[in-house]
């Protein structure tokens, strides 16, 4: 059964500069993430998610805070943080990276935006990769300045966010490539727009540098989508999963490794000459293999709408035996017409088709092994 409850906003849950726009635009309820006030829901989840395949959508995602990386030694300290090789990544482009510890587990997986030879910005899922980032600065004996920057970014997606995007900085930036950053300004507002987004789907986040004019931008947003019934929603879990997106701290947390992960396995980068943080680890681990990892489920039973929400991990058993995982992720696909999601199993249980058992908390619940992601592959749609 879902639970409710009333949330006080203190005064030190830090706001989003668009937090007005979004009480105006409808949001029923919010939570934390990077210290920061979060919208989780306007309307019904699988309206939302038809909003969001059929047409355009905007969302305040500001608690993606952006730690920013400068100075003479700014791609040395930002490629030690992270196993992917950043002497590949040209000024402008943007990269999904992982930030990783001494021993291999994933501390952050940011999009990384190169912004000058010397400028990064790594936005950050919900953690304090920020106090993680100053304190190897301390002992790396690398010229570089961190700090959080006064960067806060909303995201428009959907099959048309092109035209609203295109409407509101011209023809330039709305035909950035997939995974390319560019600077632009709307009314003397100054932002970043790069063609990123947490949906699988064709779209762009913006990131206002000028934290005074949120609500300005919002409206401007609202504008240049109007024609096409542009609308506020949360992040979609369901999409999200359909797209093998994942999220950190339920998902996967320091403890794992790109190699405990289906599909972060790719992002380790062993053979670049620089040295990284966890390097020797993760050569390890890679050899040795691993003992779980976390993969793709199909979900048997009621749409995991509503009341049949997941709202904590449910555990994982063998068919008819003891516990073996734990479910980190499920909802409802509209498109697939099942329910799809997320679970850590041992490696003798990754073989697509496996079955297992979940302990929901309206009862037992059959689910098997599924391949990830569940939706194009390829990246066919939002590189189109």
């Amino acid at each position: 059964m879902s639970e409710t409850f009333t949330f006080y906003i203190q005064p030190w849950y830090r706001k989003s500069p668009y937090f007005e726009s979004t009480k105006r635009a409808g949001c029923r309820s919010w939570g934390l993430y990077n210290h920061m006030l979060l919208p989780t829901l306007y309307d019904d989840p699988v309206t939302e998610y038809w909003a969001l395949l059929d047409g355009v959508t905007m969302w305040d995602v500001a608690v993606e805070r952006c730690v920013e990386i400068s100075g003479p030694d700014a791609l040395e300290f930002t490629n030690l943080l992270t196993c992917r090789d950043l002497t590949t990544c040209a000024v402008g482009q943007c990269k999904y990276v992982l930030l990783i510890a001494r021993r291999g587990g994933i501390v952050n997986d940011p999009v990384l935006l190169r912004l000058e030879e010397d400028r990064f910005w790594l936005a950050l899922a919900d953690s304090d990769a920020l106090l993680y980032a100053k304190g190897v600065a301390a002992f790396a004996s690398l010229d570089v300045d961190i700090e959080e920057a006064d960067v806060s970014p909303m995201q428009i997606q959907g099959p048309r966010s092109k035209e609203v995007v295109r409407a509101l900085f011209g023809d330039a930036i709305a035909d950035l490539r997939y995974y390319w950053c560019a600077e632009a300004n709307v009314n003397d507002i100054p932002v970043v727009v790069s063609r990123t987004g947490w949906t699988g789907e064709v779209g762009y986040e913006v990131y206002l540098r000028d934290s005074s004019r949120g609500d300005e931008l919002w409206r401007l947003v609202e504008e240049a989508g109007a024609p096409h019934d542009i609308r506020a929603i949360a992040p979609s879990e369901a999409r999200r999963i359909e797209a093998g997106i994942f999220n950190y701290g339920s998902d996967m947390r320091t403890k794992d490794t790109p190699f405990h992960v289906t599909g972060l396995e790719r992002l380790v980068e062993l053979d670049q000459e620089a040295d990284f943080i966890g390097k020797d680890a993760l050569r390890r681990i890679a050899e040795e293999g691993v003992d779980r990892k976390l993969v793709g489920i199909d979900i048997e039973g009621a749409p995991m709408t509503d009341e049949g929400a997941l709202n904590d991990l449910w555990p994982v058993h063998e068919p008819g035996g003891g516990r073996i995982g734990r479910v980190t992720a499920g909802a409802w696909s509209p498109r697939l017409e099942r329910n799809i999601g997320y679970a850590w199993v041992p490696a003798t249980h990754t073989t697509i088709g496996t079955s297992l058992g979940l302990e929901a908390h309206d009862g037992m619940r059959d689910a098997s092994v599924a391949a990830l992601p569940f939706v194009d592959p390829a990246k066919e749609i939002p590189k189109s």
